[in-house]
């Protein structure tokens, strides 16, 4: 392995369950991603995208990651190799990450959107030997932004060459068709299933990304429980009351790989991608092809709902039954989608344990879009207070997770040794509610509780309540310095078009019509046009609190 790491395994009785009750097996990803393809070759994958646009079948897709994976294993790529990808939701790179788990390399996705200073970190901490890189794409130019990065002290040592998709390949570059001049490799190489399959880096609240390594056991077994969560793959895969999803998540993150990428495949549903997440084209693209969209995160879901096209009678139908996760999920969305018809199911998990909770559409709706649901099949949960001592039902701890998709470590293990004990649990770091009878419901991050006076105030509650306010699309409540108290809430409001931001006033007097406490009321508001957001749609609060310390 090029990288340094120190996994942290299941004990031999936890891994000897999780094959006996067929969560693992010696299925490598490279494997599973093969059979999908080959068994549905007539199905469609397309790409929408005033740049690059495709339309193509699985076998044509196949084909090309086949002969890119001969491409890079004439260039010295083999099992254990990191190659890094970093493109926009294009054909080239759904063929860079199957070539590369073909190959039984290490997929290494790096969001479109990232610059050189988290480029240069995912490249320099994974030792990524190979890049495959669009020329420039939106405001970024991934060109330049490489060149900076070799400029800087101590360089790329690792990284011993790059292909580049698109109309300007520099000299000491391989343009992406030279990649596809090769003959196909026959099938995906044979693979320890307990090797590394996937680095997947994720900036969720902390300034520096972290690499997430998922082995082939835990992301094929993710694969598995998400997709029986969504619905049974069907024995008829031409199933004609289907709706598939489009996908305007980035692939290079964790959701976009897994809802564009890899669980479309796994399912045999036609995959169909977006570049820009632009509601206008999305809410057209649906009407065209019969799609769903709105998944993930609520800004995905909220973005179409409140604009000016969405038309109710032809996109409710198609948006019947909508998953929100990824990020906390206000029951004021799912309250205003069921009053449209849109049925909503929430889960919780993160990029290190993908799915740890969620519920089906047979559960009764107070508990699938007012809970984040129960432990789904194989995982273990518990919620514990600071001391580290589980706490009763009802009562507010953070939540500790173990199963069968769950990461095996950081690519930093130092991280991993403070975020995964001798035990195997994984610290979440968010902080939730069991009622008795299993069901989770988040209640904040760890980060996101407020210590005003030395009594903690949950930002979430807060946010609940504010986002019921006339005219407010969104908001995020986090911690602004206070030289008496030490913090108070500081309240950032994204308003809907047209729509006047409310006055300290008026946000006290509704939430004092709403029976919450006066010390949780915020003492300071801000205005924004568009939040931080990471690639998943969550808001990166950590932005919102450096710049009240600016």
């Amino acid at each position: 392995m090029t990288f340094d790491w120190q996994p942290r395994e299941p004990d031999a009785a936890r891994a000897q369950r999780y094959v006996h009750d067929g969560f693992w097996n010696d299925e490598t990803l490279g494997q599973i991603l093969a059979a999908g393809l080959r068994d549905v070759p007539d199905h469609q994958f397309t790409v929408r995208s005033e740049r690059r646009p495709w339309r193509g079948s699985f076998a044509d897709v196949d084909m090309m990651a086949r002969r890119v994976a001969a491409g890079l294993r004439a260039r010295g790529i083999g099992p254990g190799d990191c190659v890094a990808f970093q493109l926009p939701n294009w054909v080239e790179a759904a063929a860079a990450f199957y070539a590369v788990a073909y190959l039984g390399a290490v997929v290494v996705p790096i969001v479109h959107f990232y610059g050189p200073k988290e480029v240069g970190y995912i490249l320099r901490k994974t030792r990524v030997r190979a890049l495959i890189t669009a020329d420039r794409f939106g405001a970024q130019d991934f060109l330049a932004n490489l060149s900076a990065i070799r400029a800087e002290a101590g360089g790329l040592p690792d990284l011993e060459w790059h292909a580049v998709v698109g109309d300007d390949t520099p000299s000491d570059a391989i343009a992406f068709d030279a990649l596809l001049a090769y003959d196909p490799i026959d099938g995906p190489a044979p693979t320890d299933p307990c090797a590394p399959a996937l680095v997947a880096y994720t900036s969720g609240t902390t300034s520096d990304p972290k690499g997430v390594v998922h082995v082939h056991r835990t992301i094929t077994a993710e694969i598995r429980q998400l997709g029986l969560m969504q619905s049974p793959m069907p024995d008829d895969f031409e199933d004609p009351e289907a709706i598939d999803s489009l996908t305007g998540a980035p692939v290079g993150h964790g959701i976009g790989m897994l809802a564009a990428l890899l669980l479309p495949v796994w399912r045999r549903r036609h995959v169909h991608l977006i570049d820009v997440w632009d509601p206008k084209r999305v809410l057209a693209a649906m009407a065209e092809e019969r799609l769903s969209a709105g998944q993930g995160a609520t800004f995905f879901l909220t973005s179409l709902l409140d604009h000016p096209d969405f038309d109710l009678a032809v996109h409710g139908p198609l948006m019947a039954r909508i998953g929100l996760g990824g990020a906390a999920v206000p029951i004021a969305v799912c309250e205003r989608a069921r009053a449209m018809g849109i049925e909503t199911v929430r889960s919780f998990g993160c990029t290190e344990h993908p799915s740890i909770t969620g519920s089906g559409w047979d559960d009764p709706w107070e508990r699938r879009a007012l809970t984040d649901g129960a432990a789904l099949p194989g995982v273990d949960m518990r919620l514990v207070g600071d001391d580290g001592t589980d706490v009763a039902a009802g009562e507010p701890g953070e939540i500790l997770s173990r199963g069968p998709d769950c990461f095996w470590g950081y690519t930093e293990p130092a991280r991993t040794a403070e975020s995964i004990d001798a035990d195997g649990w994984y610290s979440t770091g968010d902080i939730g509610v069991l009622d008795e009878h299993g069901w989770l419901s988040i209640t904040d991050r760890k980060k996101d509780i407020i210590i005003r006076g030395g009594e903690n105030v949950s930002a979430a509650e807060v946010e609940e309540l504010l986002i019921r306010m006339p005219g407010v699309a969104e908001v995020a409540v986090v911690a602004a310095p206070d030289p008496r108290l030490g913090e108070h809430a500081c309240a950032f409001f994204r308003m809907q078009s047209g729509m006047a931001m409310p006055d300290l006033a008026t946000v006290r007097a509704h939430l004092d019509a709403a029976g919450l406490a006066k010390q949780k009321w915020p003492e300071e508001l801000r205005e924004v046009g568009e939040f931080p957001r990471t690639p998943s749609g969550k808001i990166q609060k950590f932005r919102l609190r450096a710049a009240l310390r600016v």
